[in-house]
């Protein structure tokens, strides 16, 4: 009977040691491998993330290549001063050109937008849209910027080829800071 009770006191021995084993280092240690697995694939998911944004970086570049291209020197198209007179002259030239008739050009009140000024301008012509187009191109190509706000095209009433062309556009100008 003292042996089974040996025994019996050894089992229970081994049953709390391995228990202890369990609870107390096995236990946590399991945790510690599962959060580590969780982070590592955490990461990796960054990663992969990392190396597929770089390799868009090249498509990012060369569209940021075309948009500076496009847009150019943007504050050189915006003179410092109204040159209203000379930028209207222009306009009719351009009109003139494109064999445009029946010219209107009509500018507005300048209006206040941040450190810009914007000055609306009215024009009116007729031609056909062949002409109108190479007009619009020719507006393109200035070194002014402008704004096409409104465009309305109106056929005439005999569809001879002739249209009437109704434009709402904007100038913009930066005025000079007078130091005080």
């Amino acid at each position: 009977m003292f042996a089974e009770r040996k025994q019996i006191a050894i089992c229970a021995a081994a049953v709390a040691l391995v228990g202890g084993f369990v609870v107390f280092r096995y236990m946590p240690l399991h945790a510690r491998i599962k959060d580590i697995k969780e982070a590592k694939a955490v990461e990796l998911l960054a990663v992969s993330k990392g190396l597929a944004q770089s390799k868009q970086l090249p498509v990012l570049e060369e569209q940021l290549e075309l948009l500076a291209e496009s847009v150019g020197d943007y504050e050189a198209k915006i003179p410092r001063d109204r040159e209203l007179g000379a930028f209207l002259q222009t306009i009719a030239e351009l009109m003139k050109q494109h064999n445009l008739r029946e010219q209107v050009i009509a500018p507005g009140e300048q209006i206040p937008a941040g450190k810009l000024r914007c000055i609306p301008v009215e024009m009116r012509c007729r031609g056909t849209l062949g002409e109108l187009y190479a007009f619009f191109k020719g507006l393109r190509g200035l070194e002014r910027l402008i704004r096409i706000e409104r465009l309305r095209l109106t056929n005439d009433a005999a569809f001879s080829g002739e249209v009437t062309m109704e434009t709402r556009a904007v100038i913009y100008y930066a005025p000079q800071v007078e130091e005080g």
